[in-house]
């Protein structure tokens, strides 16, 4: 099997530094790509440096943030300059908010969507042309199951931005498997250990508002529903099994790589509903007379 040439984004910590870690592990060329390399995450890259020549792999970190345009322009131009191509992209970059929706200003939920939606869009802006030139390369998008599973109260911003990102990694598997390139969705579910996704949520900037949900009707809603969800994963469950899917995702031949992969111990029905709307995407298609487009096509 050749190996790859993979940039991971928001890879300083949970799923995207596991996924780098186990894609180096497994013999393929990885660029853990994240903001402030040179400042707030100085040390973080200092421990992947650390941590490659330990394991004697090829994990390389790169500064990119995927909030900035130009940061992603050059963070892919250095990538290929750097490594002479690039094959595929783990769309992993995001960040979590926590409390109730009507607290959320306007601001904030831009900035959700910002992170989670508009940066994979710059990066693919500043990678696709590299990758449809080549004729093959692979996108794997990290969602979660709250897309289309249970979606306990007071996380609706971040609900509703993975939900935009699930959408528009579906649009684009289409768009892009003429040029040969595949696309995969990861579906991991809540996973409230391992991550730090829980730890380092952030809250609502109107204080004032948040607090009027913590008295009243829904006084220790938001302690029932982070005690729920906690109560609701295995003991034994492990996010590092997400890393582990997308390796063996990547590690697939082309043309029989999955469109959509669950890792969800809490069995929270994404599966089910997902499952349905694939169906009927794959039947519209069919119907419209485009089925040639639900598969990558081998170019050159």
């Amino acid at each position: 099997m050749s190996k790859f040439v993979i940039l991971v984004t928001g890879a300083s910590s949970g799923f995207g530094l596991m996924t780098a870690k186990s894609l180096a592990e497994a013999g393929h060329t990885v660029y853990a790509t994240m903001r402030e390399t040179t400042g707030r995450n100085a040390p973080q890259v200092a421990a992947v440096a650390g941590w490659a020549t330990e394991h004697k792999a090829d994990l390389r970190t790169a500064e990119l943030d995927v909030q900035s345009d130009a940061s992603a322009q050059a963070g892919i131009a250095h990538i290929i300059a750097d490594a002479g191509r690039l094959d595929v992209i783990v769309h992993n970059a995001g960040h979590m908010v926590f409390g109730p929706a009507e607290a959320f200003t306007p601001d904030q939920f831009i900035q959700q969507y910002d992170g989670n939606v508009l940066g994979s869009q710059r990066v693919n802006r500043a990678a696709l042309p590299h990758l449809r030139g080549q004729g093959k390369g692979l996108l794997v998008w990290v969602g979660s199951s709250s897309t289309r599973g249970g979606t306990p109260p007071f996380l609706a911003p971040y609900f509703a931005a993975k939900a935009a990102m699930d959408a528009l990694a579906v649009s684009y598997s289409t768009e892009l498997a003429l040029w040969g390139i595949e696309t995969t969705i990861m579906v991991p579910g809540a996973f409230t250990k391992g991550t730090n996704h829980f730890a380092h949520s952030g809250k609502p900037s109107d204080a004032a508002r948040a607090a009027e949900y913590e008295t009243g009707p829904y006084a220790g809603i938001a302690d029932r529903a982070l005690k729920g969800l906690a109560g609701l994963e295995p003991a034994d469950a492990d996010p590092s099994e997400v890393a582990r899917e997308i390796v063996r995702v990547v590690d697939m031949p082309f043309g029989k790589r999955p469109f959509r992969v669950h890792v969800d111990p809490s069995q929270d029905g994404a599966e089910i509903v997902n499952g349905v709307a694939d169906r009927v995407r794959r039947e519209i298609y069919r119907n419209i007379g485009l089925e040639d487009l639900l598969h990558p096509a081998v170019v050159g």
